[in-house]
């Protein structure tokens, strides 16, 4: 394998520059989702056919994540996470143009596409500097993509206020995130292959280190979807509550989100990854049982706000664990991130029809009952933990690997 050396501060540098790229990319998603309303107005589609195309995004990134690992292999992790960092910011451009549902279905796909290629390529990156460094940043990491949601959501609310056409806003933020991407990613790693390194396949199933791993994701995907787009409902619908205090429910359990993965990589550090999520998964589990349990909204409250900040770090630090669970990481971080995409997709609809069935307190009895997993199957992320063998120093002769 080829050897590179990276001065302690060309490895910082990198740390902040892939910090950057985590926020556009969260910019994005936040300035797609505050102009939903609007992309459906314009496609002329009912709220079962935004339904159905929003699963879009989620089958394009199954179907393209694998390819993450081949396009970096070919180009380079710098070329490559430039390349489809741009393509992602410039998606974001096609669902507002789509006239009909084919056409956002197909626009939506190719969203999801570029989003889950980047997805896999920046955390591989993160997972690399993070080895460098030889401490904990994927948690922060993944906190600055949490933020550049908020941001873009920010832009978008206040573009939907002022009535702007969702083709003229997402044209325009398009052209500031593509910038801003391209700019950070000319300081991010320049890893290229070895020689004699074989190209990864282009499809290949993951290792089944990865689907344990992306299993715990799941769980926390799960918990986290079905408190994003039910816990204003559960508020209002179960215990009486107006509409802004149930939308303020949803923004607690962000906020606690977002601030547990700022003060996570510390955390970390300090009690290794299978400590952290089993004493998260703690929270998780009195936060839904507070939901469940608690009949006050002040209660409820309460606990969404506890399972947001069980949930937090489980996501990246499952990311972490895959980038160093076996030869491939990126293989392996695609295949977690493809079970999480899943999760996402599945859990809102999931507890919607178990409510249709029973109530949404059963519902979130299931998600009680899937964060009981976080605690039991946290091991699984030792790859991650602070037990892994120490690295050379990022001032030393490293060799690289694919990302």
């Amino acid at each position: 394998m080829s050897t590179v050396v990276y001065a302690p501060r060309e490895v910082r540098r990198a740390r902040y520059a892939v910090a950057a790229v985590f926020a556009v990319h969260g910019a994005v998603t936040g300035s797609f989702a505050t102009r939903v309303p609007w992309i459906q107005d314009h496609a002329g589609v009912s709220a079962g056919q935004l339904g159905l195309a929003l699963a879009f995004p989620a089958l394009g990134a199954s179907v393209a994540m694998p390819l993450a690992g081949s396009i970096s292999h070919r180009f380079g992790a710098r070329t490559a996470l430039r390349g489809l960092l741009a393509l992602w910011t410039l998606a974001l451009v096609l669902p507002s143009l789509a006239p009909n549902l084919l056409t956002l279905c197909l626009a939506l796909f190719v969203y999801g596409a570029t989003a889950g290629m980047s997805d896999v390529a920046m955390n591989a990156l993160g997972v690399e500097i993070e080895n460098r460094l030889d401490k904990s940043i994927m948690s922060g990491l993944h906190g600055m993509w949490s933020a550049g949601a908020l941001i873009g959501s920010a832009a978008g609310t206040l573009a939907a206020h002022l009535g702007s056409d969702a083709r003229l806003h997402h044209v325009l933020a398009a052209g500031v995130l593509t910038v801003a991407g391209l700019v950070a990613c000319a300081w991010v790693l320049d890893l290229q292959p070895a020689e004699d390194e074989d190209p990864p396949p282009r499809f290949a199933l993951p290792p089944r280190s990865a689907l344990l791993i992306g299993a715990v994701g799941f769980c926390a995907v799960f918990a986290e979807g079905a408190s994003l787009d039910w816990s204003a409902v559960y508020l209002r619908d179960e215990l009486g509550t107006s509409a802004g205090l149930a939308a303020a429910c949803t923004t607690g359990f962000t906020l606690t989100m977002a601030l547990a993965r700022f003060a996570g990589d510390k955390v970390v550090d300090r009690f290794g990854a299978v400590r952290t999520v089993r004493v998260s998964g703690v929270l998780a589990v009195l936060g839904g049982l507070l939901i469940v349990l608690g009949g006050h909204p002040a209660v409820a409250m309460a606990g969404f706000a506890l399972m947001g900040l069980g949930i937090a770090v489980v996501v990246p630090l499952c990311f972490a664990a895959a980038g160093r669970a076996g030869s491939n990481p990126s293989l392996a971080i695609a295949g977690v991130a493809t079970i999480t995409y899943t999760s996402g997709l599945v859990a809102p609809s999931a507890i919607g029809g178990l409510a249709e069935l029973t109530s949404l307190v059963v519902s979130f009895g299931l998600v009680t009952a899937l964060t009981c997993c976080l605690v039991l199957f946290a091991k699984v992320l030792r790859a991650g933990d602070r037990d892994r063998p120490k690295i050379s120093p990022p001032n030393a002769a490293v060799p690289d690997r694919q990302p």
